[in-house]
C-alpha cells in the first residue's frame, strides 16, 4: 500500500543537524509515511548518521552532488505517496506536523497546498515568522492567496508545506539553473495556480545556517529573472511581492561585488514601493551598505532586507 505522505528529504554535509531531523520525523503521531533520503554527495559523516536509523519506512539514494533542486526533484521521482513534502536536513517538525495537515486535507478536499506557521532559529536565538496582513488568532486556518499574506516572510516554506502530487505534475520541477531563491521561484509558480490552505499554529522550525555571501561565491550566485513573471498577474499584491523580492535579490548582487547584475536589477525596481530603509541600503556607498545590513541583522535576529 503507497504512504499517505512522502517525506523527501536532500541531504549534503549536515552531521550536526541530520538526526534531530530524522528524531523529529520518526517522532510523529502520524505514521504512514515514507522517508526518501536524497545523499547530494555528502563527503562528512551525514549518511552514517542516517544509516543508524533502522525504520523500513526510510530509502536512501546516493547520487553525485548537482544543488538541492537536482536532489528534490530526484527525490519526487523516488516518492510513492498521495502528498509529499520537501523537509530540509536541518529543519524540525513538532510531534502533530502531520497529523494537523491530514486533517487540513481530509477538511479541504478540493485544495492541493496546505501549511503551517513557521518558527525560525538562528545562531542568536528563535522568531515565529510573520506574515502580513494576517489577521488569524492561534490555532485559526484560512484559505490564502499567496501573494497577498507573503510580503514579510512567506506562507510557503519547505518546513512547513505539504502539496498533493497534482501541484508537482501541474507546475513542474524545481529549477535546477539557480542557485538561490530556488524555493521563491517555486512558491511563485505555486501561488500563480493554488491557494493556501494555512493554519496559524507554528509546528515547523527552520534552521538559519550562515554561510554568508562574499566574493568567492560572486560566480555561482544566480538569481531569479523576475522579469519573466510580471506578465502573469497584475494584482496589487503579486507586484508588491516581486518588488520586494527584486529588492532583496538587488542587495545580495551588490552585496557580492556584481555590480553588472546589480544595476540590471535595480533599472526594474519600483522605488515607489520601497520603504526609506531599502532605499537607503541600494544607495549609500557599499560600505556603509555592509554596516547597515550587519547592525540589523544582529539588533533583530533576522537575515533579511526588508
Amino acid at each position: 500500500m503507497k504512504p499517505f505522505f512522502s517525506i523527501i528529504i536532500p541531504l549534503f554535509n549536515k552531521e550536526a543537524y541530520i538526526k534531530n531531523t530524522l528524531l523529529s520525523v520518526f517522532n510523529q503521531s502520524f505514521k504512514d509515511f515514507e522517508v526518501i533520503i536524497v545523499n547530494d554527495g555528502s563527503t562528512d559523516n551525514s549518511l552514517n548518521i542516517v544509516d543508524t536509523f533502522k525504520d523500513e519506512r526510510i530509502k536512501i539514494f546516493s547520487k553525485t552532488n548537482e544543488g538541492v533542486s537536482a536532489a528534490r526533484n530526484f527525490g519526487f521521482t523516488k516518492a510513492s505517496g498521495k502528498f509529499l513534502t520537501f523537509l530540509d536536513a536541518d529543519d524540525i517538525w513538532e510531534e502533530t506536523f502531520l497529523e494537523q495537515v491530514f486533517k487540513l486535507i481530509n477538511n479541504y478536499p478540493e485544495e492541493h497546498v496546505f501549511a503551517t506557521a513557521l518558527n525560525i532559529r538562528t545562531e542568536k536565538g528563535s522568531y515565529y515568522a510573520t506574515y502580513n496582513n494576517l489577521n488569524l488568532n492561534i490555532n485559526e486556518i484560512a484559505v490564502l492567496d499567496y501573494f497577498q499574506y507573503s510580503l514579510d516572510h512567506s506562507i510557503l516554506h519547505c518546513a512547513s508545506s505539504v502539496f498533493s502530487r497534482e501541484v508537482i505534475n501541474t507546475i513542474g520541477e524545481f529549477n535546477k539553473t539557480l542557485n538561490t531563491s530556488e524555493d521563491t521561484d517555486y512558491w511563485i509558480r505555486i501561488g500563480l495556480k493554488y491557494p493556501i490552505v494555512f493554519l496559524n499554529k507554528p509546528l515547523a522550525t527552520h534552521q538559519v545556517v550562515e554561510n554568508g555571501l562574499t566574493k568567492s561565491n560572486r560566480k555561482r550566485f544566480k538569481s531569479i529573472d523576475y522579469s519573466s513573471y510580471k506578465a502573469l498577474n497584475q494584482s496589487v499584491y503579486f507586484n508588491e511581492y516581486i518588488n520586494k523580492n527584486m529588492f532583496a535579490s538587488a542587495l545580495k548582487y551588490r552585496l557580492v561585488g556584481d555590480i553588472e547584475s546589480f544595476r540590471k536589477l535595480k533599472s526594474d525596481i519600483d522605488f515607489g514601493k520601497l520603504n526609506f530603509k531599502q532605499k537607503w541600503l541600494l544607495k549609500l556607498p557599499l560600505f556603509i551598505t555592509k554596516i547597515g545590513v550587519k547592525t540589523y541583522n544582529l539588533l533583530t535576529h533576522k537575515k533579511n532586507y526588508f
